[in-house]
């Protein structure tokens, strides 16, 4: 029997909802991802809440909401206790995110599902990984190996490897195989027929006709016609994710067409984001990495984005036509929805979308064909208690400080009364419990619990005396030669204090924070949210233009042809991309295909049998390895036979072992081999799908007919050409690539 493996989708299934799936290996349950939406409603999280206190790790895939949005509010409600996984891009960019959720509801609601402490708290626990690093773990998950790869989506995004046992169970969600700006394309095709393959159906259905440029160039185009007859542009985007796309794509278009209209990056967070993407460069794409390299080259010290950190900046800025990228997405909260009520009444204003607008939300609704005329919105804003209100306020504020204050008085005394009576029982009989003759609460609060005072043999002291004599106290510091024994721990400054110091500044663990930001944090003057609904007309342009970053509908089905998986779970899509991409799969990808429902545990255990098996030190004493890059290999001749134990173990052969052919391991990439070539004098060329070498010799790179998918398994490498000279050199130069074992 091969390794246990079960699968129960949480939510997102059959449906765009946030992605949150159990997956068991031999009874250790990851949780991975753990997505809300922007409407926060728990009654997504119900399925969750039934397993959380069972989870035993997390994994999370991208820093958006989708993905992470619910793991402060679960750790704190829900009981999930476990240790999370994420890159680095992931656990800052995600923290960047949540504070932007958090503060856009503070303005707008008594929003109290978590707090900016419960996401310092869910953030802190995080592992951080770097890309293709290996984390064994321990304890019940002894023998399991996670990994995270690239995705390509969003900075830092990864799809997760699973390893137990010699068998693979991937993650890959939300994946993207084109080159972009600032990210490289996904790896998930690198990897060859795993165990098990969880992926999703969000674009099965769409097809991209467009190329990169010819896309940018258009996005490009619309946006400079708009401002060119004088609308502005208002385009709802996340907080961290696709907006570093649109950045870099903005900032190039206006230096190549040397435009001056400004651009405003307006979050609660934008300063921060930028800061910590700065520092990113080695998770972005190769073309980043080696221009900074090469040039000291940081695409993000932006010429034309401007940062703003509140509503009142934009509104100060100078009149005309102007640029905004605006939280959030989905226009349901943030600076994006009070936007788009100014500006959808203007016929020369244009709202561009470029992703889809998250199920049943404002974004979602304008996107809809044709789009409305008319939407009803709530326009929701914190303003100052005043008048009556504002002293009613007070009163019951200064009413809880005296119960409070009382609480605490009353379980002094206790306390005081408990120490000083355990004191009195182990001490001399002149050592009375003055606490029982305080005249007064205020009083007690005076005398510390670790204080005595002492009185003459023989004196009784008045029943109304508070205290008899000065109180005399114990001096208890050690001392030496030179003076007072310090203990240098008691100045060390220890990490806790500096995170919490952090945290009083607005949360973030380096104490780093926007200042307007934090200036709203610790504003405490007594507030009130006042709502009402509008009708807003929409005469605005909307045009909906795709930069999501996801492979489409085609591009999924040959990257799944290619890794070909034993068995493959489909989850996060519409009931209809799924049935689409499902029975596709069980034509042309692999016959065991699963589209669970939400709380349906499926058994995706591998129909392989393994076995473990010892290798005898009499058998490996006489194995000759050979070096081969930083592994070492060697053939084995062995017999299977049992120890005392009982457990299986590989013996030496009874018999003669055979002779073995000779074997060239490794792979051989033509594009490197030509560039070999041309370095030692030979002529050579690409032709036909072939690499021309010299004037007579050919050789060309031939794949195993019977693979699925032109995948890369077996294949073999052809020399063709007369036996010649050239033959024997250029074979010798072919081999010289392998190694001979």
């Amino acid at each position: 029997m091969g390794t246990s493996v079960q699968v129960t989708p949480l939510c997102g299934v059959y449906n765009e909802n946030p992605l949150s799936y159990l997956v068991s290996i031999d009874s250790f349950n990851f949780l991975i991802d753990c997505g809300w939406n922007d409407h926060f409603d728990p009654t997504l999280l119900h399925p969750l809440s039934k397993v959380a206190s069972t989870i035993d790790a997390v994994l999370v895939s991208h820093p958006d909401t989708l993905h992470l949005g619910a793991l402060p509010y679960a750790m704190k409600q829900l009981g999930l206790n476990a240790p999370v996984y994420a890159t680095e891009p992931v656990y800052r960019l995600g923290l960047l995110t949540m504070y932007e959720q958090f503060l856009s509801r503070k303005q707008i609601s008594e929003f109290d599902l978590f707090t900016l402490d419960d996401i310092d708290s869910a953030f802190q626990v995080m592992t951080r990984l770097t890309y293709s690093q290996n984390h064994h773990l321990t304890g019940k998950g002894e023998g399991i190996v996670i990994a995270p790869h690239v995705a390509g989506h969003l900075l830092g995004g990864t799809m997760w490897k699973i390893t137990k046992d010699g068998e693979d169970v991937i993650y890959a969600v939300d994946l993207n195989h084109r080159k972009e700006r600032h990210l490289n394309g996904t790896v998930l095709a690198s990897f060859v027929r795993p165990a098990v393959l969880i992926t999703d159906a969000y674009n099965a259905l769409n097809n991209q006709p467009y190329r990169r440029g010819e896309k940018e160039n258009e996005f490009g185009e619309t946006i400079k016609k708009t401002l060119g007859a004088g609308g502005n542009v208002l385009l709802p985007v996340d907080t961290v994710g696709r907006v570093l796309e649109l950045i870099l794509t903005l900032e190039q278009y206006w230096t190549d067409k040397s435009l001056n209209y400004p651009i405003f990056f307006l979050t609660y967070v934008a300063s921060s984001t930028i800061d910590y993407v700065k520092s990113f460069l080695e998770w972005m794409s190769d073309s980043i990495a080696k221009s900074f390299e090469q040039n000291r080259e940081n695409p993000f010290l932006l010429k034309h984005v401007r940062f703003c950190i509140s509503k009142s900046e934009l509104d100060n800025a100078p009149d005309g036509p102007k640029v905004v990228l605006a939280s959030m997405a989905s226009l349901e909260v943030g600076f994006s929805h009070d936007i788009f009520v100014e500006w959808a009444t203007d016929a020369k204003n244009l709202v561009l979308f470029t992703e889809r607008g998250q199920f049943a939300s404002l974004a979602r609704i304008l996107q809809a064909d044709p789009p409305p005329k008319a939407v009803k919105v709530t326009m929701s804003r914190r303003v100052p208690l005043v008048g009556d209100e504002l002293i009613a306020y007070e009163e019951e504020q200064n009413r809880i400080k005296k119960e409070e204050a009382l609480k605490a008085t009353l379980i002094k005394e206790e306390e005081s009364k408990a120490s000083q009576s355990a004191d009195i029982n182990a001490s001399d009989p002149m050592v009375i419990d003055v606490s029982k003759t305080l005249a007064s609460p205020d009083v007690a609060g005076q005398h510390s619990a670790g204080y005595r005072d002492i009185l003459i043999d023989g004196f009784v002291p008045p029943s109304a005396s508070v205290a008899p004599m000065f109180p005399f106290y114990e001096n208890t510091f050690d001392w030496d030669d030179f003076g007072e024994v310090i203990n240098p721990d008691d100045y060390v400054i220890k990490d806790e204090d500096m995170d919490q110091t952090g945290m009083h500044v607005g949360g973030n663990l380096d104490g780093k924070f926007d200042e307007g930001s934090a200036s709203l944090i610790l504003d405490t003057k007594p507030s009130k949210v006042v709502s009402n609904e509008l009708t807003v007309h929409v005469k605005c342009s909307l045009i909906y233009m795709d930069f999501e970053g996801r492979s489409d509908g085609r591009s999924i089905k040959s990257i799944l042809s290619q890794v070909a998986p034993l068995k493959l779970v489909l989850v996060h899509g519409s009931a209809e991309a799924t049935e689409h991409l499902k029975q596709h799969c069980l034509k042309h990808v692999c016959p065991h295909v699963y589209a669970p429902h939400i709380e349906e545990t499926i058994d995706v255990t591998s129909d392989l049998c393994a076995y473990k098996v010892q290798l005898s030190e009499k058998l490996m004493s006489n194995v000759l390895f050979k070096k081969l890059g930083d592994y070492e290999i060697a053939w084995v001749d062995a017999e299977v036979g049992k120890t005392d134990s009982g457990m299986l173990s590989l013996l030496p052969c009874s018999n003669a072992a055979p002779l073995h052919k000779s074997v060239l391991v490794g792979d051989l990439k033509m594009a490197d081999f030509k560039q070999f070539l041309a370095s030692k004098g030979v002529q050579v060329e690409f032709a036909g799908g072939a690499l021309r070498c010299g004037e007579y010799v050919t050789i060309r790179k031939v794949g195993d007919a019977s693979q699925k998918g032109g995948g890369s398994g077996l294949q073999q490498i052809l020399i063709e050409g007369p036996l010649c000279e050239d033959y024997y050199k250029i074979r010798d130069y072919l081999y010289s690539q392998f190694f001979l074992l």
